[in-house]
């Protein structure tokens, strides 16, 4: 089929609203209608070169949309469903999979570096030939197939502009609170960065029951909106010194801390804001050649640090209960207000994500 889509051809270039056909599904393959998608900072990476890539290429991950064809063998979802897309899919056979951690699946990342589908080959193509698709997704078009896995269902009254966000950033953060650090009640945590996988970290920590939920961050607004949504503390890194304002707020280091930028020195400094048997889970995605340094001596007395990916979350469980919870008042993520862009408007609402000019955008179809 024929359809519009946001084609990028190298780094830092502007992506070019062209013509492009789509194969139909194959076997465990869903065709989505997208009706909204969302712009991450994981796709701002891709389009200035700082992740692995192969041009041309659809960005864009974080899409929700409406069933219109399925491919052979598809039991989840049926044509009229409607989904929410995650930046993951997963073969159910791999070890991650069987140890109940499907968004680690081993047969994601290669995929998602061919810029095709898990099953191999392209289904995306313009007049000169393949066009490759981030994350096995690329939601920047009125078109995605993606695999079964891939296309969760969820009720179909729920927004689509506003649970797009939990194909990555929301429930990156929430998982990344409730899943990867396993944050109980009354626990502190430090939070920095206050984008939107920063506040859905607050809106997780608030769900667990945590404690003293601090904030950190360098845009008064942003910080204004972490505190709406649930934090008791905010700290302004451009003002005040994080490590010693923590220390001040716990009484001597938080239990956990989330790095929810990308940024090495910053997880750096989140680290110094545990106590001796704290732990650090590094969440945002940094450029893949950057580098962190930790004493070594501080992990000997207890210390943890750890990573995770899309908050280490279930997603065919996770994303439909973050709906329920989104539609019950509970997860009030469409506080996080919208501007809503045309994909005719994609470059300026990339240049309003990169420079923090909006909470976030969203491309509706």
């Amino acid at each position: 089929m024929k359809m519009k889509a946001a084609v990028l051809y190298g780094a830092n270039e502007p992506l070019r609203i062209e013509e492009v056909t789509l194969d139909d599904p194959q076997d465990q393959e869903v065709m989505v209608r997208l009706v909204a998608t969302g712009i991450c900072h994981s796709d701002l990476l891709l389009m200035k070169g700082e992740v692995p890539t192969q041009y041309p290429v659809v960005a864009g991950h974080e899409g929700a949309g409406v069933v219109e064809k399925v491919g052979r063998g598809v039991s989840s979802v049926k044509p009229g469903d409607h989904v929410v897309i995650p930046a993951i899919f997963s073969c159910g056979k791999c070890r991650p999979c069987i140890q109940g951690q499907p968004t680690l699946c081993v047969e994601t990342l290669p995929a998602h570096l061919m810029g095709g589908m898990p099953g191999g080959g392209k289904r995306l193509h313009n007049e000169k030939g393949d066009v490759n698709v981030f994350y096995s997704q690329g939601s920047f078009a009125e078109h995605a197939v993606v695999h079964e896995s891939s296309a969760i269902k969820v009720r179909p009254d729920a927004p689509p502009d506003v649970v797009c966000m939990l194909s990555c950033r929301i429930t990156t953060g929430v998982g990344a609170v409730a899943r990867r650090a396993g944050v109980r009640a009354g626990e502190s945590i430090v939070i920095f960065g206050c984008g939107a996988v920063g506040l859905g970290a607050v809106m997780g920590a608030r769900l667990c029951g945590a404690g003293q939920i601090i904030v950190v961050d360098m845009v008064e607004e942003r910080l204004e909106m972490a505190r709406q949504l649930g934090a008791g503390y905010i700290v302004n890194a451009s003002r005040d010194n994080p490590q010693q304002k923590v220390f001040e707020i716990t009484g001597g280091g938080a239990d956990y801390a989330l790095e929810c930028i990308g940024n090495a020195k910053v997880m750096m400094q989140a680290f110094g804001c545990l106590h001796s048997t704290g732990t650090l889970v590094i969440v945002g995605a940094p450029p893949a050649a950057d580098m962190v340094s930790f004493y070594p001596f501080e992990l000997l007395f207890g210390k943890t640090v750890k990573g995770t990916f899309l908050g280490n979350v279930w997603p065919r469980i996770d994303i439909p209960r973050l709906v329920e919870l989104f539609m019950d008042g509970q997860l009030p993520m469409d506080r996080l207000v919208a501007t809503g862009y045309r994909l005719e408007q994609i470059n300026d609402a990339i240049q309003a994500v990169d420079q923090a000019t909006v909470m976030r955008a969203v491309i509706r179809f």
